[in-house]
Order: C-alpha cells, then sequence, then structure tokens
C-alpha cells in the first residue's frame, strides 16, 4: 500500500486535483463548479489523468485548455462542440496556437444609431418603424446582427413589405423559443451546472431543426403559389 501511494504521489507530481483547479480558474469563472468540470470532461473539453485510485490529475495543458474553452463560451457564445473541435486543431498544430486559435472570432462591433443606418443603408424612418413595431430592439449600441436584420428590412421594403408587415414573424420566434423552452423544462428546472450546459447545448439543435422544418414549409408553399 506504502508503495502504491508513492507512485501515486511521482506519477501526480505537478498535476492538479479539481479543488486546486477550481481555485485557480473560479476568480475568473465564478460559475464553475466541480460538477461542471466533469462536464466538460463528458463532452471532450478536458482530458485529465487518472490516480491508480481513480481521482482526476489536470495539468497545466488541460489548465489552459479549460480557460480557452470557458472563455469561447462565455465570451462568444459557442457551443461546446464546436469549442472541441477548435481546441484539438489547436493543439494537433502544435499546442501554441491554444492562446489564440485562428477560428476565434474577434470583438464584436457595436454600432450607435447613426453607424447602423449607414451600415445597413437604411433611412431613419424605416428604422423608427421597426422598432415601433417590436421587429428591432432600441439599444444604445447595436450588434452586427442588426446590421443584419435591417439590411433584409430595407431589402423587403423595396418590395412594399414594411416592418409593420413582420410582426407575425417576431411573434413566431417567440413561440418557438417557448417550443424549446418546453422541451428543455426538466433540465431548465435543474440548478447544476450539468444540465444548464446540457440545455445550452441542446438549444441551438432544438432551434436548427425548427427553421429546417419552416423552411420546408415555406419552400412547399411557394412551389404551390408558382405551380
Amino acid at each position: 500500500m506504502a508503495a502504491s501511494a508513492a507512485r501515486e504521489r511521482s506519477t501526480s507530481a505537478g498535476l492538479l486535483s479539481i479543488g486546486q483547479v477550481l481555485a485557480r480558474l473560479t476568480p475568473e469563472f465564478p460559475d464553475l463548479t466541480s460538477s461542471k468540470l466533469r462536464f466538460l470532461e463528458v463532452q471532450g473539453i478536458v482530458t485529465p489523468s487518472r490516480t491508480d485510485s481513480g481521482y482526476r490529475k489536470f495539468s497545466q495543458s488541460d489548465i489552459e485548455r479549460l480557460r480557452l474553452g470557458l472563455t469561447l463560451q462565455r465570451d462568444h457564445y459557442l457551443p461546446l462542440s464546436v469549442i472541441r473541435d477548435q481546441l484539438d486543431e489547436a493543439e494537433a498544430d502544435g499546442g501554441s496556437a491554444l492562446t489564440a486559435p485562428p477560428s476565434i472570432a474577434p470583438t464584436p462591433r457595436r454600432y450607435r444609431r447613426d453607424e447602423l443606418l449607414s451600415a445597413a443603408g437604411a433611412g431613419p424612418q424605416l428604422l423608427n418603424d421597426a422598432i415601433s413595431t417590436g421587429v428591432v430592439t432600441a439599444q444604445e449600441l447595436y450588434p452586427e446582427s442588426t446590421v443584419t436584420l435591417l439590411r433584409g428590412l430595407v431589402a423587403l421594403d423595396r418590395h412594399g413589405i414594411e416592418p409593420r408587415h413582420l410582426r407575425s414573424l417576431r411573434q413566431s420566434a417567440e413561440r418557438e423559443v417557448a417550443l424549446i423552452e418546453s422541451a428543455l423544462s426538466a433540465l431548465l428546472r435543474r440548478t447544476d451546472a450539468a444540465s444548464r450546459g446540457k440545455a445550452g447545448e441542446m438549444a441551438p439543435d432544438l432551434a436548427a431543426k425548427i427553421d429546417e422544418v419552416r423552411s420546408h414549409f415555406v419552400k412547399d408553399a411557394i412551389a404551390k403559389l408558382l405551380s
């Protein structure tokens, strides 16, 4: 038994326990817990070694994978499957890219109202109409996604489709979110990080499937219209 304990101390030299990992990372990621660490292991974000007794031990490279993976999830809202692939690709390139993989999105730009109008090629009245009808949410600084949305509104407006005509689309999107919330209700009722993390992974997939079904309905309706 003494020999086994000595062997574990030797193989664990320089490695960290779950508690030590949490002590190092929770100042930067307050929501990190031991259960979330285990969930990230299941998702392939990190693969700690194990002692003969089965205790997880984390190396410095494990810490860097965790730090970058958690940063990508927090700041860029990437799904864990995408984060895992990016981390694996970076390590396959030699590991040096772990601090800044080329596929990491830059800090998103934010637009003032005048910058938004200029970038989207929209007039002030169109934006006012979009805000008053709830199609666009008024903000002091607008994200890139609003630029894309407003460009779409400009294109539709040229064909006589005004923001007020699109309120039903916004309401439909809200109903779809309600469907997703209902489907994930069992997970969302739980407070542990693993369940919340799994819900966060499943929600975009469900949204994509709903989008596929909606796209089919629209294409089918257009085909009937033109037949």
